[in-house]
């Protein structure tokens, strides 16, 4: 794969993730201010299921907003392409925090995704800041 489906492969894993935690948003509003038995819903609000089925929407929407803007900078920078299909795939993979966190809430799954996609996704953060420290930048952009 080259660098440019890398990008490409974010954005759009992005924009569909963050459309499918947005409907997520929705459901919750629904839960909170429409379903029948709302008012235990308010009640428990901050605490067990509850607490952690907005943390999934959250992190869902901001692993995909990081996605995005990943993708659409190993379509502008001069990142190599090891690297770039490396940071690409584990910013992916931090995607399956979020759906790990709706797996423990809605079937009680054990959270071993919401541990691998957290670490996935700060791998990748780390080894993109570093990619970006040694890239060269165009003489006409450097700083007198």
């Amino acid at each position: 794969m080259n660098v440019t489906l890398q990008g490409k492969n974010n954005i759009a894993a992005g924009f569909l993730f963050l459309a499918a935690f947005m409907i997520y948003g929705f459901v919750l509003i629904y839960l909170r201010d429409f379903a029948p038995g709302k008012e235990s819903w308010i009640a428990d609000y901050s605490t067990g299921k509850h607490f952690e089925s907005r943390l999934a929407h959250v992190h869902g929407n901001l692993f995909a907003f990081i996605n995005v803007v990943v993708g659409y900078l190993l379509l502008r920078l001069p990142v190599g392409a090891f690297a770039a299909k490396g940071i690409s795939r584990l910013t992916l993979a931090g995607m399956l925090m979020p759906l790990g966190i709706l797996s423990e809430v809605l079937f009680g799954v054990p959270p071993l995704l919401v541990i691998v996609g957290g670490i996935s996704m700060v791998a990748a953060m780390v080894w993109f800041g570093v990619a970006a420290l040694r890239l060269r930048l165009p003489e006409q952009v450097r700083p007198r």
